[in-house]
């Protein structure tokens, strides 16, 4: 009989892994300027990446490649290629032993944007 723990296991290591964008959403443009009037507003979305749970065992460069992709998946969702960057947060959790000891560490990233349909830019 196997272990339990064994069963986690390929959670824990998916887990591990930037999440990817969709089809669509790999021809969304991820901007921190707005786009010009050519573009229509369609609204906007919020990618993030990460928990308290399992985000202190994922690689900073993960959580943000995952938020990332995320935000440009939820904008195609909506038919936008172009997302505006409005907000980038990274979420920390840690412990505190009573005395001067404990850590910090980036366990989450969340990212907001206005998503835009622009002729031209893409998909």
């Amino acid at each position: 009989m196997r272990p339990a723990w064994l069963l986690c296991l390929p959670v824990a290591l998916a887990a591990c892994a930037p999440l990817e964008p969709s089809a669509a959403g790999r021809d969304v443009r991820i901007v921190t300027s707005d786009p010009g009037g050519t573009c229509r507003h369609l609204g906007d979305v919020t990618g993030s990446r990460g928990n308290f749970l399992i985000g202190g065992f994922i690689p900073d460069a993960t959580l943000e490649t995952g938020a990332r992709n995320d935000l440009k998946t939820r904008a195609a969702a909506l038919g936008g290629n172009v997302v505006v960057l409005l907000t980038q947060r990274g979420v920390q959790s840690g412990s505190f032993d009573g005395t001067d000891g404990g850590y910090l560490r980036q366990t989450g990233v969340t990212l907001t944007g206005s998503v835009y349909r622009c002729p031209g830019a893409g998909a």
